[in-house]
């Protein structure tokens, strides 16, 4: 009933369009049958895979330096019939992906027909490698939750581009972003859909891994270049085509091994190809799996599944169903301070610890979210189509951690009552400052006793340094036996989504000259977000209060425990595994964009004009009645919270020659806060950004433009690009515990920056000089310049005693940012390499690669009014400008090399291909820092001017360190 619907819909839209285009119709027919009748000279054949012998559909035809071209229909065959064709000698480019293109030289006679008969493609090795070291060494970033790595559309299409493929194969290991734009600025579709998540932006790369086979057809617009199905975003649209009948008939098998991420992965592929009779099914399964992998007790434990059918409902209209289902559990690691990477290493995790003799990682994140997608793919007419998509995403994704929080609630004899309990922090986290040789040797004037137990904590660390989960467990044990709650509990932070997409897609060829393509896009998503216990560690159970609020003073007993309940419609209710505890609410968020695109094609010049509009709303429905904010405050539905966006962008591609172009785009566009950044501590209450700033929470202003000088012949192929970007009016919202707010001694905080401008310029450079028909340089570039533009204002909220007198609110006024540099990874990265590729399908390459201006995060907070202030409002007596100028410093990481190695072999037997791939990451070991950021604990002049005194900083950056040596072995074999 919904696809009758669905078709219905579509009919009658179509008679609109038509009606619309009737008189343009008309005279494109009334050519097309005078052409018609004109034409007698014929050319057809038909192409097949050299192995299965199976007809190619969907192969292109062209007539080299004519406009005229093909495609093979569903057996294989084309035939350029009722098509005025150039006379006398030609050649015919015959293209498909995945295939070695063949020119094929042919000789047409006016009024005579040329059959061809049979000609065949072969497999191109190439691209079945390049994908293959793509997937090889990008699993380890795709798992990276955090955004600290590039955009991963950008990523999986580098190969279309020499500057891409260096980022893609080289600069990714180090979380070189390019352009310096983290991936919520890319746009990802599966099937025209977007896929970027309502919550953050960004695509969830990671909840679909195992899928590599399958992802492999994609169309990729790069930067804000025209795109056939989205306004898209800066760092350009990458559609993943998940259409069984675009999948080559065979199999693939294939196996890896790695010391990345996962130990091995075994992987299985089969499309049917479109039979006679329109039907066609793909379908893939794969697990992957390791005990850990480069990084100490980072488990791996995945499976996916993937199935593709479609059914061609007549020669114009074809149905398609897709479901993927990609289960996954891994352990997860940490930045830690270079007081423990002298004593520990870059592999070194302290998330986990042995329990019963196996590794336990206390920080584990599961996903599980199926998506299942039907499309509807019509050609209305020969330079018209409609595609109308429905996508479904459900499921959940969690994140544990241990919770130290466990208490008792003790009624005294004359009616009071009272909390006790909690546990240690020094107990669950092995690098807790307590538990560090820095903590002992503090003081400057260090007693003997003081250095004794500094070498007793260094020698803990590099012995053991793990969680004791046998103490936690014997903790919670004793207490059971008397009578009392567990201290120690494994919680995880889950969100269960379930999403709605749809979208019509309208694409049509006026002329040979204009083409328009436009769009409907919707999204409605429910999301519901909780804590929930998974593991007692022994207990009975666990009392669900909050034993920080107990520490607030001026407040009565009564007041103090109200404030405490999680839930204030259950006070001090005991929770057990599977129960939702300490917050629980859910997030009703939709967006409905509409976008348009003219492009213009012509014999020098292409050029194109898009736009875009769209309306976003959010809403939060609390569940639980928080003890800090009772009634509405945190319970029900908040005010809805709408953005209306815009957008707009041009470009223009000029053909000096044969071998010389131009490139020019332009684009403004604004772009809502996600759902992160519009609640200040959506955990909590309902208050949202626009309601602490008093007004409206603005839009994102964007402007960014680029200019290329491209260059091709038949052996250099070469690009230069310019580009500038300036992103305004930006919302960020982070969380801390400090111990550096004015007139309080420690808080934990919400920290809220807004009016953030952010300013991009830079370069990029792509060459490959093919010396011989076996050997290739090749080299790349980017150069950037990525820095903060001016001085946000710099909002905290919070519940601790410091904000009690300011109703949890304090505005700290501007935070001076302006001129220091953005974090993500190095800023200029550069490469030069060469690879062999023999004509017996065996293939050698090494890349040195330099990377340089990575920087740290620094904290907004230090740069307010608040470092240099006393609790009185004034100015520390011994502040000193110029210490403090040195303190604030943003620190810049040391530059260094990497060389990289990748290889390998493919043979035909029979109708087999069989082949291996073959990489080492890192060949000479380098240590090297990939990202880091500052804390913000001592933020404040003496509390920093005191740590930077000590030898050892208690709180000093915490860093991410890029692996060591590192290897990825694959080998597969294809029918």
């Amino acid at each position: 009933m919904k696809l009758g619907f669905s078709i219905l819909a579509i009919y009658k839209f179509t008679q609109l369009f038509n009606m619309v285009c009737l008189k343009h119709i008309s005279l494109i027919f009334l050519g097309s049958i005078l052409m018609l009748n004109a034409q007698e000279t014929e050319l057809k054949g038909k192409i097949t895979d050299a192995i299965t012998n199976q007809g190619l559909n969907n192969v292109s035809i062209k007539i080299k330096k004519s406009s005229i071209a093909t495609n093979t229909n569903t057996i294989g065959e084309f035939d350029f019939k009722n098509i005025a064709l150039p006379l006398g000698e030609q050649i015919l480019v015959i293209s498909r992906q995945g295939y070695i293109t063949k020119q094929f030289p042919v000789v047409i006679n006016e009024g005579k027909g040329l059959d061809l008969k049979k000609i065949e493609l072969e497999l191109d090795f190439s691209v079945e490698q390049k994908q293959i070291g793509i997937i090889s060494l990008s699993d380890i970033q795709l798992e990276e939750e955090n955004d600290v790595s590039y955009n991963m559309s950008a990523l999986l299409h580098a190969n279309r581009d020499v500057f891409l493929n260096a980022a893609a194969f080289d600069f990714s290991a180090t979380f070189f972003r390019p352009r310096g734009l983290g991936n919520e600025n890319g746009k990802v579709l599966i099937n025209g859909v977007e896929m970027n998540k309502l919550f953050n932006g960004r695509p969830q790369w990671g909840n679909w891994g195992g899928l590599n086979d399958v992802l492999r057809n994609q169309e990729f617009s790069q930067g804000i270049a025209q795109n056939d199905y989205s306004f898209g975003g800066l760092l350009g649209t990458s559609n993943i085509i998940l259409r069984a009948s675009k999948y080559r008939k065979g199999g693939r098998i294939s196996y890896a091994t790695s010391n990345r991420s996962y130990q091995g992965r075994v992987m299985g592929t089969y499309s049917s190809g479109l039979t006679a009779k329109g039907w066609a099914f793909s379908t893939s399964l794969s697990r992957r799996y390791g005990n850990e992998g480069f990084i100490d007790g980072t488990l791996y434990d995945s499976n996916s599944f993937f199935i593709a059918i479609e059914k061609k409902l007549s020669k114009t209209q074809s149905i398609n169903v897709t479901g993927f289902y990609t289960p996954n559990r891994r352990g997860k690691s940490t930045a830690i301070t270079e007081e423990v990477y002298k004593i520990k290493g870059n592999s070194y995790n302290p998330n986990w610890g042995y329990q019963n003799g196996r590794k336990r990682n206390s920080r584990e994140r599961k996903i599980e979210e199926p998506v299942i997608m039907l499309n509807h793919y019509w050609d209305i007419t020969k330079n018209t189509s409609l595609n109308t998509n429905i996508a479904f995403q459900f499921g959940a994704t969690g994140n544990t951690r241990i919770d130290t929080g466990g208490s008792d609630y003790i009624s005294g004899p004359n009616g009071q009552h009272t909390y006790i309990g909690g546990g240690r922090g020094v107990v669950t986290n092995p690098v807790h400052p307590n538990n560090l040789p820095s903590s002992f040797l503090a003081n400057t004037n260090s007693t003997p006793l003081d250095y004794q137990n500094a070498f007793l904590a260094q020698q803990e660390l590099t012995n053991n340094g793990q969680i004791h989960w046998d103490e936690l467990i014997q903790t919670n044990q004793q207490n059971a036996q008397q009578g009392n709650n567990a201290t120690y509990i494994l919680y995880e932070d889950r969100t269960d989504d379930v999403q709605l997409s749809g979208n019509v897609i309208l694409n049509s060829q006026f002329s040979k000259h204009i083409t328009l393509h436009s769009a409907i896009n919707f999204r409605q998503l429910k999301s519901e977000n909780y804590a929930q216990v998974k593991d007692l560690l022994g207990g009975t159970g666990f009392l669900d209060v909050d034993l920080f609020a107990l520490s607030v003073k001026d407040f009565g007993a009564t007041e103090l425990a109200n404030r405490a309940q999680s839930d204030l419609q259950n006070p001090n209710r005991l929770v057990g595994v599977g129960d939702r505890y300490d917050y629980n609410y859910e997030i009703d968020a939709t967006a409905l964009d509409g976008f348009l695109q003219g492009q213009f094609a012509y014999d020098k010049i292409d050029f194109f004009v898009s736009g875009s509009i769209s309306q976003t709303s959010y809403q939060r429905n609390g569940l639980f009645e928080n003890g800090y904010f009772p009634g509405n405050e945190s319970l029900g539905k908040s005010e809805p919270v709408d953005f209306t966006n815009y957008g707009v962008k041009g470009g223009a591609t000029l053909r000096i020659n044969g071998r010389n172009s131009i490139r020019v785009q332009g684009a403004y566009f604004t772009k809502a806060p996600t759902i992160r950044n519009a609640f200040t501590n959506a955990r909590q209450n309902n208050t949202t950004v626009a309601l602490i700033l008093d007004s409206d929470q603005k839009n994102e202003k964007i402007q960014s433009a680029d200019a290329s000088y491209i260059f091709q012949s038949s052996t250099i192929k070469a690009r230069a690009t310019g580009y500038y970007t300036k992103i305004e009016d930006a919302t960020n919202i982070s969380f801390f515990f400090t111990e550096a707010i004015s007139g309080s001694d420690n808080g934990f905080v919400q920290e809220i920056l807004t009016g953030i401008d952010k300013r991009y310029v830079g370069g990029e450079l792509g060459l490959e000089y093919q010396i011989t028909p076996t050997v290739k340089l090749k080299a790349a570039a980017g150069v950037g310049s990525f820095i903060y533009d001016n001085n946000p204002n710099l909002i905290l909220t919070s519940t601790s005693e410091a904000f009690t007198n300011f109703e949890g609110i304090r505005n700290f006024g501007k935070s001076t940012l302006k001129g220091y540099y953005l974090s993500g990874g190095p800023q200029n990265a550069a490469q030069f390499g060469f690879e062999y590729r023999d004509p017996d399908f065996w293939w050698f390459g090494a890349t040195t690669n330099y990377f340089s201006n990575g920087y740290i995060s620094i904290s907004p907070f230090a740069r307010t009014a608040n470092f240099y202030q006393d609790s009185d409002g004034l100015t520390f007596n011994d502040y000193d400008e110029g210490i403090a100028r040195n303190l604030l410093k943003q620190e810049k990481f040391d530059d260094y090399f990497i060389v990289n190695l990748i290889g390998g072999k493919s043979w035909r037997v029979g109708r087999y291909y069989v082949g291996f791939f073959a990489s080492v990451n890192n060949l000479f070991n380098q240590e090297y820092k990939t990202g880091g950021f500052e804390q913000t604990r001592n933020a404040n002049y003496r509390k920093a001017l005191e740590e930077s005194q000590r030898q050892t900083p208690i709180f000093g950056p915490k860093y991410f360190y890029g692996l060591g040596t590192s290897y990825y072995i694959n080998t597969y074999v294809r029918f």
